[in-house]
């Protein structure tokens, strides 16, 4: 019996007013929801716990596990206060940057981030307001920065800051951001994102001030490009975040850099996600324009495990459409994608991983005998190792631990499901799948998982089950 075709490229849905309820979220994990995501850069502490509340009320209703994840502000670099909350700049204007609150003078542009002032040099540029003013450092003044517009324009107070290429020395975790994280753990969110991810060493921060907690890298800072290999391996997943990459990369820079952050993700096993603007135009209309769907087919097609709704969902008019249209574009990619002969040569490299090599026969096995794959973990590593050969048929995963269910939503193929009975031995890991795969219709399954299960050890074992009439 050959398995009906099921999407394996997840769907993230960011949470807000235009989905507030359990009803709501309900619709939107029934037309393809996997992950919601708590933008914590707006609203308070009560707004989402209610969502989380409501979140885990529309995960029972539909019967699957949910992942959850708390999108930390980061540090967010803003202007200080200008005289009469903006200011008229012309080209021959210089001004001069220094740290503080707030400013009299309308050729001081007071910067409430000494660390950013003290760190720019001569020829480094400025992006304001997401780019609509763009300043030049020309020379100093003292420890203080004199800079020069591009072109003629408006500085309005708190308006984003930005200093591409130029590793600002500033904490990766703000004292909101901890608030907002011990909070969100308490809450039971299932991964935490830092943004503004610039070096491997505020993945390590996280990790030192939530030990154990899984951690998903927005990369959205060029200077994280420069040590990409080494932020990856401290993540547990990655966020290709185009919004702020595009302000601070030039436009025909975004596309290699989403490419080379979705390849380096999946060499490492990791789960990776490409946010921001993907279906932008439903904000206000009922379907998107065909450069937004060919922009998720691309997603698609680089192998991503996840693609991201925003603003779309969170206070669009059309939340419930996005995700139907969104699903309906990653069902046809995938469904009429040839087979890709060098993605299986990449399958092929050599390694001395027992466990490596055991996902990749399971995975090959499932594919030649065009049957179910079930992978019996506790840690989801084992569901995570096969997922990145990515095989074309679905990835059961069961697992006791909720926990581990609900982050596996996030995982490229994976249907992660619970079995409630701890296993001894082999002999119950095929009782609980012959029980779960029984009500599925199915014959034949491949069966992988690490024996003894008990020890914790890698993926070892694989057995193919073929069920008698």
């Amino acid at each position: 019996m050959t398995e009906r075709f099921i999407r394996r490229t997840k769907i993230v849905a960011t949470l807000g007013p235009a989905t507030e309820g359990a009803l709501r979220m309900e619709e939107l994990l029934s037309s393809g929801v996997n992950v919601f995501r708590l933008n914590f850069s707006h609203g308070e502490h009560e707004e989402h716990a209610r969502r989380i509340r409501d979140a885990r009320a529309a995960e029972q209703a539909v019967g699957r596990p949910l992942a959850i994840f708390a999108d930390l502000q980061g540090p967010k670099l803003r202007l200080g206060d200008l005289p009469g909350g903006e200011v008229e700049v012309r080209m021959t204007t210089e001004l001069l940057l220094k740290a503080g609150e707030s400013s009299d003078d309308p050729k001081i542009v007071p910067v409430p981030h000494p660390e950013l002032v003290g760190a720019l040099q001569l020829g480094d540029k400025l992006l304001i307001d997401d780019g609509k003013m763009i300043l030049h450092v020309v020379g100093h003044r003292g420890d203080d920065p004199i800079c020069k517009p591009v072109a003629p324009g408006k500085l309005k107070s708190r308006k984003g800051i930005a200093a591409p290429n130029r590793p600002i020395p500033i904490p990766a975790l703000t004292d909101k951001d901890i608030a907002d994280a011990k909070f969100a753990l308490e809450q039971g969110v299932d991964y935490l994102a830092l943004s503004f991810v610039q070096r491997a060493s505020d993945i390590a921060l996280v990790r030192e001030t939530f030990p154990g907690t899984p951690v998903i890298a927005k990369i959205e800072k060029p200077a994280a490009l420069e040590e990409l290999d080494a932020i990856v391996d401290l993540a547990d997943a990655i966020m290709v975040a185009r919004g702020d990459l595009g302000v601070e990369l030039s436009p025909e820079q975004v596309p290699i850099a989403q490419r080379r952050i979705i390849r380096t993700a999946r060499s490492a096993g990791k789960p990776v996600i490409v946010a921001t603007h993907m279906l932008e135009s439903m904000i206000e209309s009922p379907v998107p324009t065909r450069a937004e769907a060919n922009d998720v087919a691309t997603a698609v097609y680089q192998g991503a495990d996840a693609v991201m709704l925003s603003a779309e969902s969170a206070v669009g008019r059309h939340p419930t459409a996005a995700v139907a249209i969104m699903d309906r574009i990653i069902t046809a990619i995938e469904s009429d994608r040839d087979d890709d002969a060098s993605d299986y040569r990449r399958r092929e490299t050599p390694t001395n991983s027992t466990a490596v090599a055991c996902a990749r026969a399971a995975a090959k096995l499932a594919d030649e005998l065009d049957c179910p794959l079930v992978v019996f973990t506790r840690s989801g590593a084992s569901a995570q190792r096969v997922s990145t050969i990515r095989p074309r048929r679905r990835i059961h995963a069961l697992t006791p631990n909720l926990d581990t269910a609900r982050r596996l939503a996030l995982v490229w193929g994976i249907m992660p499901d619970i079995e409630p009975r701890e296993p001894q031995s082999f002999d119950d890991i095929l009782d609980s799948v012959m029980k779960h795969e029984a009500s599925g219709g199915m014959d034949r399954f491949v069966i992988t998982a690490g024996y003894p299960y008990a020890s914790d050890n890698s993926t070892d074992t694989i057995k193919v089950v073929e069920r008698k009439a």
